[in-house]
């Protein structure tokens, strides 16, 4: 259970401190929860600052009772923190395998290597000795990461704006990936997004504008608040992006 206590974090710009996130308290338990809102409200922000990436200017982050605030993005992946990035890093010289080995912690075979590939919809054969290079799509990355991710098996999964810079075909494919994760993860996944698709099957959606919690409850009660426009400010902002 991720617990987030007072979380503030602000930054000096043209000589005048600027609150990027104003008193943030939550308490993450549900399998999938979904982080949503306008542009420069503060979602991203918010998850590098639960991954360990920046340090929140105050209030406490708590990891399963632990008081994690002050540990480094390392010490919070030993912990159980696994953090997506919105444009996956690649690795020239790294096969698929080198990698889906080192985030499982442990020397697995290449069957069950294959097996994590084929969970996120890729063909085992063709990818597992491939080199994570620039031979690969966005879409391609994205879900090799989740294979990744499934293989660390972690308590809280974040991914930050995961349908960015993939075309359609790529985004229907990982809405599937996200499909199946959400019905075996032992974990919880918080996944920040602007995309209709992906708030649809979250447990919980989560909407963080100018700062701050605006809206918080199960995904079926607020994604039609979002859609129906009970939330003017922040549907004028959502509205091209979620339908």
């Amino acid at each position: 259970m991720l617990e987030l206590q007072h979380i503030c974090y602000g930054v000096e710009q043209d000589g005048e401190n600027k609150n990027i996130l104003r008193d943030i308290n939550l308490t993450i338990q549900e399998r999938f929860v979904a982080i949503t809102g306008p542009n420069g409200g503060g979602k991203s922000t918010l998850a590098k600052v639960i991954a360990g990436i920046l340090t929140p200017t105050s209030g406490r982050i708590l990891l399963d009772g632990e008081d994690i605030t002050e540990l480094s993005i390392t010490d919070r992946a030993r912990r159980g923190i696994s953090f997506a990035f919105q444009q996956p890093v690649r690795f020239k010289g790294l096969t698929v395998k080198d990698l889906i080995t080192l985030a499982s912690g442990k020397n697995i075979g290449v069957p069950e290597a294959c097996d994590y590939l084929s969970e996120v919809g890729l063909c085992a054969k063709d990818y597992i000795d491939r080199e994570v290079d620039g031979s690969l799509s966005g879409g391609e990355l994205k879900r090799i990461e989740i294979a990744m991710i499934m293989a660390r098996g972690t308590k809280l999964s974040v991914f930050d704006e995961p349908e960015a810079g993939i075309d359609l075909w790529s985004f229907t494919n990982l809405i599937q990936v996200f499909e199946q994760l959400h019905n075996k993860i032992n974990g919880s996944i918080m996944i920040i997004s602007h995309q209709e698709r992906i708030l649809n099957i979250a447990d919980r959606i989560i909407v963080l504008a100018d700062g701050q919690v605006q809206h918080d409850g199960p995904g079926k009660d607020i994604l039609p608040k979002l859609l129906g426009g009970a939330a003017p400010s922040v549907c004028s902002a959502l509205s091209d992006k979620v339908r």
